[in-house]
C-alpha cells in the first residue's frame, strides 16, 4: 500500500514471485473513467474508489481461495478503504506501507515514463494518507532501500 510511485507494484511482484502467488495490480482494476480523471490530473473520490476496491477485494479473495496466498498492489490509503478490503477476503489480511518523504515521491513519479498518474496528484494522495495504526495488521518500510532488500524485509515480517 501507499501512494502513487511509491513502489508498491514493484515490491509487490518480487514478493508475490518469492512466495509463488498471484500479483494482483489495483492499477489494472481502476474503470475507464477513473484512469481518465486521474489522467487529467483529477483526484478520485470515495464514490470513484468503492467500486474499484470492490473488484479487486473480489479478485483478491477469488485468487486467495484459488491459490491459498496472494500479493496485491493497492493505494489503500484510507482506514476505510482497507477494512472493505478485508470484508470480502476470508483470510488474513496484512498491509504494507512503502513509505518515503514527499520529494523522494515526487522524483521517482517524475521519472516513471508511461504512467497515467500526474506528480500533480501526489500532494492530494498525502493528504488523504492515513497511515496504519498500531492495532492493523501493517508493516511500515522506508523504500528508500532496494525493491529486494524490501523483498525480504516484508517477507521476514509475513513468516
Amino acid at each position: 500500500m501507499g501512494v502513487s510511485g511509491c513502489g508498491k507494484s514493484t515490491v509487490g511482484a518480487l514478493i508475490a514471485q518469492a512466495i509463488g502467488c498471484p500479483f494482483l495490480e489495483g492499477d489494472s482494476f481502476h474503470s475507464v473513467e477513473a484512469v481518465e480523471k486521474m489522467r487529467g490530473g483529477i483526484p478520485l473520490t470515495d464514490e470513484d474508489r468503492w467500486p474499484w476496491l470492490d473488484r479487486l477485494s473480489t479478485a483478491s479473495a477469488t485468487a486467495m481461495e484459488t491459490y491459498g496466498a496472494v500479493v496485491t498492489a493497492c493505494s489503500a490509503l484510507r482506514l476505510s478503504y482497507r477494512d472493505r478490503l478485508r470484508m470480502k477476503i476470508d483470510a488474513p489480511v496484512r498491509f504494507i506501507l512503502l513509505d518515503n518523504s514527499r520529494d523522494h515521491i515526487l522524483d521517482r513519479m517524475r521519472n516513471r515514463p508511461g504512467h497515467y498518474m500526474p506528480a500533480s496528484l501526489l500532494d492530494s494522495q498525502l493528504a488523504t494518507l492515513e497511515r496504519p495504526t498500531a492495532d492493523e495488521r501493517a508493516l511500515i518500510l522506508s523504500s528508500d532501500a532496494s525493491p529486494e532488500i524490501l523483498r525480504d524485509r516484508a517477507l521476514n515480517w509475513l513468516r
